[in-house]
């Protein structure tokens, strides 16, 4: 069966009145997309931040009527916001494809390092004697595919092959899926905690963990305010440039005397001024580590 798609560029601010108009009218489905790749920065906790010209689609299995559709959606906007005209909204239709099917294709184990795989949860670890560390890919936090991911992941597998991982406690800031976490504790770290602004991610972490047969008294999970532990012989941080800067002392103060720190998602322009912050915080920063255009910084607290 074919399927009807409703497709309008919108600004954020009219995001939430014309998808609850899409769903009023029966959408099966609702997605959003940005349409130039820009970066979303760190958000208010709570918060679900959009992109400045964001693609909103509405996925209808009733193929008639779409004109009539059309005018009750625009009438129901003029209604709610007079004088602010209706974002156009343009339609086509779908052939019938197995949906799930091909997004599942899309996503194939990855290995990160010498012992490491990433593996989707659907899928047979194709090392079964490796350190397999099964993750949903459906999750709206890092996969493992992108290369600020795989660099910290890198990262962790050579220091769990150099026996410098075993037996630590890990700190993961912005930990979002929990990736790093969780294949620190599958390498061999003793304990980890996890730290997020967002509470989706603390859930999809918690997800993970069970996912992976992470005893929950080995993966603590809080929001910033609330971590307490610490310093810590390994910390990681995933996030974006401004907020390494910004949180560059809070951050630093987790590295403990001869302790070890990953920093990533940096763009190759960016990363001077991160490294500098934290050399001013007294942690001797190592060369950066560059691919595709992201940087992984890495460096210690001098014993």
């Amino acid at each position: 069966m074919p399927w009807l798609q409703l497709k309008a560029h919108v600004a954020p601010e009219q995001a939430e009145l014309l998808e609850e108009l899409l769903l009023e009218e029966g959408a099966t489905a609702i997605g959003l997309q940005d349409a130039h790749d820009d970066p979303v920065f760190e958000p208010e906790r709570g918060t679900t931040p959009l992109w400045q010209d964001t693609i909103l689609t509405g996925l209808y299995d009733d193929l008639e009527g779409v004109e009539s559709m059309l005018a009750r959606i625009e009438g129901a906007w003029a209604e709610q916001m007079p004088g602010e005209p209706c974002p156009t909204i343009e339609y086509e239709l779908l052939a019938d494809r197995d949906w799930e099917r091909e997004w599942m294709d899309d996503f194939t184990p990855l290995q990160m390092g010498q012992r490491l795989w990433i593996v989707p949860s659907w899928l047979t670890p194709p090392e079964a004697g490796a350190v397999n560390l099964i993750l949903d890919p459906g999750l709206a936090f890092g996969t493992g595919t992108h290369p600020t991911t795989a660099l910290c992941l890198e990262w962790l597998d050579q220091l769990a092959v150099d026996g410098k991982l075993d037996g630590k406690h890990v700190l993961d800031i912005g930990c979002g899926s929990g990736i790093l976490a969780i294949a620190a504790l599958k390498l061999g770290a003793q304990h980890a905690d996890g730290t997020d602004i967002d509470p989706q991610a603390l859930q999809a972490s918690r997800d993970n963990a069970e996912r992976n047969q992470i005893p929950e008294q080995d993966f603590a999970l809080y929001y910033p305010e609330q971590l307490a532990g610490g310093p810590y012989p390994i910390v990681t941080a995933n996030i974006l440039a401004g907020p390494l800067v910004e949180l560059a002392p809070t951050i630093a103060s987790h590295v403990a005397p001869s302790g070890l720190l990953a920093l990533s998602g940096i763009l190759a322009n960016q990363a001077d001024d991160v490294l500098k912050a934290y050399e001013a915080e007294g942690l001797v920063m190592d060369e950066p580590v560059l691919r595709e255009g992201w940087v992984r910084l890495t460096g210690h607290r001098p014993g």
